[in-house]
């Protein structure tokens, strides 16, 4: 083929290629700005569970191992010497303040008694004379008609005889008092003991005295220690244990579970704190006084006590799984009012089983993220759910370290 014809075929089949290449640029940008104007799917939101932050007045307990013992614990002697005659009540019951309890054989010191009371008579008779005689005397030595010592020998007398009386009377008083004490009464209601001798048995001074024990318990202590953190806690919030304190609305009340688990009913009020510290246990003791009205509470026996220890009034309360702990600090992702989230650093106080106290850096009614804030970053906006189940705040107890 002539050199012309191929260069006229080669720019035909040029041009060809070119106009093939703007058609296909033509369609591409068709299909661009179609596909461009085309609807887009929605974005998928993040779904998380938010709650709002609640106020409460939270209860703060301390646990401990407590030791109950009787109110009053009274052990009955006997006060004088002698054979144990009788027994008048019945080992084990509720016997009433000077009831009779035992009887101790008495005609000895019926015997001192009857003696020291003529001792008395003649004592008594005795000064009366010596009065008579003084009464004489006196006259006479205003007459001249006696001497002076026959004046101070009358004195003497009189005086002298007097003192007499005065020591029968002592001695008849103290005899009528170990007669009396043969007679020996409960001194203050309770419950009895068995007894601790048998009938016929030599008691008294210089022998078994120890007759039986009387236990006052319709009020029981309960004794248990704290450490000194502890009072350092509670002096941090203005708390004395063992004085009530009318400025606040409540006081530090005891409940304590029993050995079966149950809660007993009662609860106590403590009335004493140790003073000081032991230092070799870095504790103190502290004293509750709890009704025992159905004896249910036996002295001796151990028992664990539940001690409130401060009452955190219209505090902020949050689940503590919406609680991200890391070494910085304590955050958590709170939800604004447009389905977005913050992080937001916050001030922890004590726990409370499944919740947190949070002291600064959150108000109550907040939204804040309980589930699902793994995925989250600050400025995020968020689909949020309620939780299955509705987190429980309720006011619990604290394990005092």
């Amino acid at each position: 083929m002539p050199m012309k014809s191929l260069s006229k075929v080669f720019v035909i089949r040029k041009r060809s290629v070119a106009i093939a290449a703007s058609v296909l640029a033509v369609t591409a940008v068709i299909v661009w700005l179609v596909i461009r104007n085309w609807p887009q799917p929605p974005k998928e939101l993040p779904v998380v569970e938010v709650t709002p932050a609640r106020q409460d007045n939270v209860e703060i307990y301390g646990e401990y191992v407590g030791h109950v013992r009787a109110q009053q614990f009274v052990e009955v002697h006997a006060r004088v010497e002698g054979y144990l005659e009788s027994m008048l009540f019945e080992e084990g019951t509720y016997v009433e303040k000077g009831q009779t309890l035992f009887v101790i054989n008495r005609e000895q010191y019926k015997a001192k008694a009857d003696r020291a009371a003529a001792q008395l008579n003649k004592d008594e008779a005795q000064a009366q004379q010596t009065k008579r005689q003084l009464e004489r005397v006196r006259p006479l030595y205003e007459q001249n008609a006696a001497s002076r010592l026959d004046l101070d020998n009358a004195i003497a007398a009189y005086e002298t005889a007097k003192a007499a009386v005065k020591m029968s009377e002592a001695d008849l008083a103290q005899a009528r008092l170990e007669l009396g004490y043969t007679t020996v009464k409960s001194p203050l209601s309770g419950h009895i003991s068995e007894r601790h001798v048998d009938i016929g048995t030599l008691v008294g001074p210089g022998n078994k005295s120890l007759l039986a024990t009387i236990v006052k318990s319709d009020t029981v202590l309960v004794d248990f220690s704290m450490t000194a953190l502890d009072y350092l806690k509670s002096k941090e919030r203005n708390v004395n244990l063992g004085q009530k304190d009318s400025t606040r609305s409540w006081q530090p009340t005891v409940n304590i579970t029993l050995a079966d688990n149950s809660v007993y009913p009662h609860k106590g009020i403590v009335d004493f704190a140790e003073p000081q510290v032991d230092p070799r246990t870095g504790t103190f003791s502290v004293r509750a006084a709890i009704p025992n009205p159905t004896r249910e509470l036996l002295p001796g026996q151990f028992t664990k006590v539940k001690l409130l220890l401060d009452v955190r009034e219209k505090a902020t309360v949050v689940p503590q799984r919406s609680l991200i702990i890391e070494k910085g600090g304590a955050y958590i992702f709170v939800m604004r009012r447009d389905s977005t989230v913050e992080k937001r650093f916050v001030e922890l106080g004590p726990e409370i089983q499944n919740t947190t106290v949070v002291e600064r850096g959150l108000n109550p009614g907040e939204m804040i993220v309980t589930e699902g804030f793994h995925k989250l970053t600050p400025g995020m906006k968020v689909r949020p759910v309620k939780p299955a189940a509705t987190d429980s705040l309720t006011v619990n107890y604290i394990k005092s370290e």
